[in-house]
């Protein structure tokens, strides 16, 4: 049986964003073993009947000999557990698990990364500085022959071949991680109660690039317009990235009537079955927005900007509404088409289901995942052609 290790910087993220690859895996006879730093939702993976192991990793240090460290904890571990396949997901997993696996002659790897992530997308002093470091181990760890790099849409294919970072004929675009389109579906009936407020929201990590201060001054504009919307707010700072949005100035949003922080949120199909319009106003470069995708399969209008991988889930007009980034008052007027058009909002959301189901579907995503390890990994040797007699 070939073991292959699923390797992330959260259990969180291997939970909700990779359980369904892991268990798919299992099924095709494959032995799983899951890797992240320690965190509740490992117990919730070993209850799917999975293997994980804490992994001791502090995603956010830059400190030389903690990094050091850690490489090497990998290293050992993947000399220990002796894997047929590495499969990396975010930057720095890439970066330590490729290496580590060298270290380990891991004979095959395969590195998913879901956007250029901070130290690309930021222009401040700090990216800066970490940029040309992090391009040069990228360039290392992405390097072999039994590799493959998953891209989310083509402008981080773009981006990876200008800077040299990989070989094109190893990069494979599979767009996001898939949404459970059983799970997440469209509300049995619309609410109509007369004067009931329009519900909007928006679910991302708390980051100002995601467009957070620009949802909230929409969020004022409408208010001071009389419209009767709702601006809900779900996510959590991240006290660690230099682009995370204060506590303090989310519940002074909060205290001024502008938008309801909701915070983590566990059940997100409730969340979605509970609002009427999606909105993403984000200026980072997304790889597939997970909340965009999620409200698509639920039938939701959205919104969204013109950016890496949010264009990939809207296309204006047809299944959503594209704005500019950075640009509140353009988020405001796109929210007022969709309340002064219900018919629109419906037709909109209708496609999204559609396209959801089309292209972002889990289980398409995981038969084109798995079809990257069977070209990694082959199963069978075809028999020989023999000579006719």
């Amino acid at each position: 049986m070939q073991k292959v290790i699923l390797f992330a910087n959260t259990d969180w993220y291997l939970f909700n964003f990779r359980r369904s690859l892991a268990l798919a895996l299992q099924d095709e006879g494959y032995d799983v073993l899951l890797l992240s730093p320690s965190g509740e939702y490992g117990p919730r993976l070993r209850a799917l009947g999975l293997r994980w192991q804490p992994l001791q990793m502090d995603r956010r240090s830059v400190n030389p000999l903690r990094e050091t460290a850690l490489l090497l904890r990998v290293a050992m571990l993947l000399r220990h557990e002796r894997p047929a396949l590495l499969h990396n997901f975010t930057i720095k997993s890439a970066v330590y698990g490729s290496l580590a696996a060298r270290m380990a002659r891991v004979p095959a790897r395969i590195n998913a990364v879901d956007g250029l992530g901070y130290v690309f997308a930021s222009n401040d002093r700090k990216a800066r500085v970490l940029r040309p470091a992090v391009r040069a181990l990228l360039r290392s760890a992405l390097r072999g022959r039994n590799t493959r790099l998953i891209l989310q849409n083509p402008d981080d294919k773009a981006a990876f071949e200008q800077f040299k970072l990989v070989d094109p004929g190893r990069v494979r675009l599979i767009p996001g991680a898939g949404v459970d389109c059983t799970r997440f579906t469209p509300r049995a009936t619309r609410r109509t109660t007369a004067g009931q407020p329009v519900r909007i929201l928006l679910a991302a990590r708390l980051l100002w690039e995601k467009g957070i201060a620009e949802y909230a001054k929409a969020a004022q504009i409408l208010h001071a317009q009389g419209r009767n919307v709702r601006f809900l707010l779900a996510g959590t700072p991240d006290p660690g990235n230099p682009a995370a949005v204060p506590e303090a100035t989310l519940r002074e949003w909060v205290e001024e009537g502008v938008l309801e922080w909701l915070g983590h949120v566990g059940n997100m199909r409730e969340l979605y079955a509970s609002v009427d319009i999606v909105v993403l106003p984000s200026y980072y470069r997304e790889g597939i927005p997970t909340s965009l995708t999620e409200g698509a399969a639920c039938g939701l209008p959205l919104i969204t900007t013109d950016m890496p991988g949010c264009r990939e889930v809207v296309t204006d007009g047809e299944d959503g509404l594209l704005i500019q980034p950075r640009d509140a008052e353009s988020l405001a007027r796109a929210i007022t088409r969709l309340l002064d058009s219900p018919e629109l909002a419906a037709r909109l959301g209708h496609a999204a289901r559609a396209k959801a189901l089309d292209v972002f579907d889990e289980q398409i995503i995981i038969r084109r995942t798995l079809d990257v390890y069977r070209r990694l990994l082959p199963r069978t040797r075809r028999p020989r052609a023999t000579a006719s007699a």
